[in-house]
């Protein structure tokens, strides 16, 4: 049996998540040597529950404040504002042990699986190269993979997704993995609005996330939005589920002060505060540095000077008054006031403008 194009592999049914998952519990059960069924609640005292915790060490950033080791994150945008832009710089910095400017690591150099679903190698070499030539070099510690579509489906697996699942354990164990990202959400579960679907997918992940002691990003599409308001976590499709079973989740916003301005907004944290909120949100520009395409760190500002207004909207129209504003000799801040914007973006529009 040959796959065949990717839209018939977005159509296998999530539910056959739960087969899967049962043929785990059972390998586990066949591992455990005095035959005892396992109970489905570990219960023991708070204080040794505390005292176990403390030999095990503290998370460390592997992005800012936005995604610790060990925890299962979710990284959402609307369509073509970077995701996996982002997602690949995240994952370069981690195999690197370096961090990206203008952002926090503590972690050391870990090997780090990127399951890249959305592009072709083809795609990924340009964004890479200075057109097609000059390559940047990625360190060996970080991993690629993408579907094989001219691969024999082994007739112990009911279907692709299945497969896909037990070949990232399998990687986990050869290569090593401490870090997955995975682009994107939909690939695996093309119905992941729909709470039964997001359950089994994110039971999925948090399982291989708590035995393997894996960190995981999985990247995810929000519906059309509003960009007059701030971003907030219904803005995710299958929001309520997926936000449950997550340990945090950070989101990307379009920026009106230029057309590759982004903003990145803290969305749900449990390993530390809400650093990254609508008053503090991370500005950043994509730009192509000779061979490599990713995010960079400008400033922060509040998300209210970034979001669509009746005079934002048409952003044309905005500068052709700015500018009318500047040549009157007025100062950043009374034209953020007549314009009913923040003096920095006054100030990051006319750096945009050149003016």
């Amino acid at each position: 049996m040959k796959f065949g194009l990717k839209s018939n592999v977005m159509r296998t049914k999530s539910r056959l998540y739960n087969d899967f998952i049962d043929d785990l519990k059972k390998n586990e059960a066949s591992l455990n040597t005095n035959n005892q069924e396992v109970d489905c609640l570990i219960i023991k005292p708070v204080n040794r529950w505390i005292d176990e915790a403390k030999n095990r060490p503290i998370p460390n950033m592997l992005c800012s404040e936005l995604w610790y080791e060990n925890e299962l994150c979710i990284l959402f945008a609307d369509t073509n504002l970077g995701k996996s832009i982002l997602a690949v710089q995240i994952a370069d910095s981690i195999s690197r042990g370096e961090a990206i400017d203008g952002f926090k690591l503590e972690s050391k150099p870990k090997n780090v699986l990127y399951l890249d679903f959305e592009l072709s190698d083809k795609q990924f070499e340009k964004r890479y190269s200075n057109n097609y030539q000059e390559h940047y070099r990625f360190h060996p510690n970080f991993y690629r993979a993408e579907l094989n579509t001219g691969a024999e489906l082994p007739s112990n697996y009911k279907n692709l997704e299945e497969y896909v699942c037990h070949s990232i354990t399998e990687n986990i164990l050869t290569n090593n993995i401490e870090v997955i990202i995975i682009d994107n959400l939909t690939f695996l579960n093309s119905d992941n609005e729909k709470a039964k679907d997001a359950l089994v997918l994110m039971k999925f992940l948090i399982k291989i996330k708590k035995k393997y002691g894996v960190s995981i990003l999985v990247l995810a599409h929000t519906p059309k939005r509003d960009e007059s308001k701030p971003i907030c976590k219904n803005d995710l499709s299958g929001s309520k589920m997926l936000m449950n079973f997550c340990d945090s989740a950070f989101a990307i916003g379009r920026s009106t002060v230029a057309h590759n301005f982004r903003y990145i907004k803290q969305i749900k944290q449990r390993n530390t505060e809400h650093v990254y909120h609508i008053e503090n949100v991370i500005v950043c520009k994509i730009d192509q540095k000779h061979n490599f395409l990713g995010f960079e760190f400008l400033d922060y500002d509040s998300e209210y000077s970034h979001l669509k207004s009746y005079k934002t909207n048409d952003l044309e129209g905005r500068d052709t008054e700015m500018i009318g504003y500047i040549k009157d000799g007025k100062s950043n801040v009374e034209i953020g006031k007549l314009l009913g914007i923040s003096e920095g973006t006054v100030r990051k529009r006319k750096k945009a403008l050149n003016l």
